[in-house]
């Protein structure tokens, strides 16, 4: 599918508060096929999105330690992950000693994750990426721990105010980039 056709098929599918203030680029470079890649998503006629830009206004973790040492991403724990210190420990250990150790560990699977999202974003091809959005389910997309997906799905009108609001407490582990355009879609309703 050509550019042009893909670029009408994503716009059609924004929500109507959103037309005309979101827009989808990926400019292909006919001699530089390491250009292929790029794409901006644009708010506002501001670049927020630059796939393969590491200085986006959105903050790109260089290092699982940055992500854990971020006070702005709360990591929620449950009681089953608390049970599951607990239970390898197999010794007496304080209650509030062992919440830091389940968000402990549960940060650094979060940072893994992110990082690993962040790597593949920086180098996907968005026109393969917007194609496989617009075959998948819109459940699927939100769901899914592909950072583009789920930005395409946030934006897209087949999502209701009623899961929007649903979603506030899976944002939380989401990246920058997903939360700055779940907040955006917010403001719309």
């Amino acid at each position: 599918m050509s550019w042009s056709k893909l670029k009408q098929q994503l716009e059609s599918f924004l929500c109507p508060a959103l037309n005309g203030r979101v827009e989808y680029r990926a400019p292909g470079y006919r001699y530089l096929p390491d250009k292929s890649g790029i794409c901006y998503i644009t708010v506002d006629k501001k670049n927020v999105l630059n796939m393969s830009d590491k200085t986006n206004p959105i903050r790109w973790y260089q290092t699982e330690l940055e992500i854990k040492n971020d006070p702005g991403i709360q990591i929620p724990v449950s009681n089953d992950e608390i049970e599951a210190v607990r239970k390898a420990t197999k010794g007496p250990v304080p209650e509030d000693r062992l919440i830091v150790m389940a968000r402990s560990r549960k940060s650094t699977e979060h940072a893994k994750e992110l990082l690993a999202a962040q790597a593949a974003l920086s180098k996907s091809n968005f026109i393969v990426d917007a194609n496989k959005f617009l075959t998948t389910s819109i459940e699927k997309s939100l769901e899914s721990d592909e950072i583009l997906m789920n930005i395409l799905a946030l934006l897209d009108k087949r999502v209701g105010k009623q899961r929007i609001l649903k979603m506030s407490d899976k944002m939380e582990l989401k990246h920058p980039i997903v939360r700055y355009f779940y907040e955006l879609r917010c403001g719309t309703l």
